[in-house]
């Protein structure tokens, strides 16, 4: 099939996003993990944290890149040769919300197409954001993040 592109602030990478990744890595040919550098937004790692913790979680995906990007989504896609964005649902509230950005999407460039992808029941209750509170709490992440960042996620709260 074609190149898409996942992307997303993944502060930091949760078990949802790596299962959409190993998911639709076997739908596309190439599949770009779009790490976002947004400056509005107070983050735990830095992208190029974030960059490491991804490129080391999918290392056996041969077929996934990461890459981190600023700026519209649109001018990554059209500097990769991708023509999907994927974008995965959790509720009907991402629905809502993606639903309209795969409509600006659209408009700023009909050629791209989004797809959505739900995520599987047992991660419909999982974000970035409750992992980090879950952590900052001193609760077990366990089965929520990749093993191998669970260390990255505590000693960066620690130091904060």
């Amino acid at each position: 099939m074609k190149k898409a592109i996942f992307p997303g602030s993944f502060d930091p990478i949760t078990n949802g996003h790596l299962d959409i990744i190993k998911r639709t890595s076997k739908v596309f040919e190439e599949l770009i993990v779009g790490v976002l550098v947004n400056p509005e937004k107070v983050s735990l790692f830095t992208v190029d944290e974030r960059v490491e913790q991804i490129k080391n979680v999918v290392k056996n995906l041969p077929n996934v890149r990461v890459k981190k990007f600023s700026g519209l989504l649109i001018e990554l896609m059209n500097k990769e040769g991708a023509g999907v964005i994927l974008k995965g649902l959790r509720s009907i509230s991402d629905f809502e919300y993606e639903f309209q950005m795969a409509s600006l999407n659209n408009k700023l460039d009909p050629s791209k197409e989004t797809v959505f992808m739900m995520t599987k029941a047992k991660y419909c209750y999982l974000s970035s954001s409750s992992v980090k509170q879950v952590a900052m709490l001193g609760g077990c992440i366990k089965g929520l993040v990749p093993e191998q960042i669970i260390p990255d996620i505590i000693r960066k709260i620690n130091s904060k």
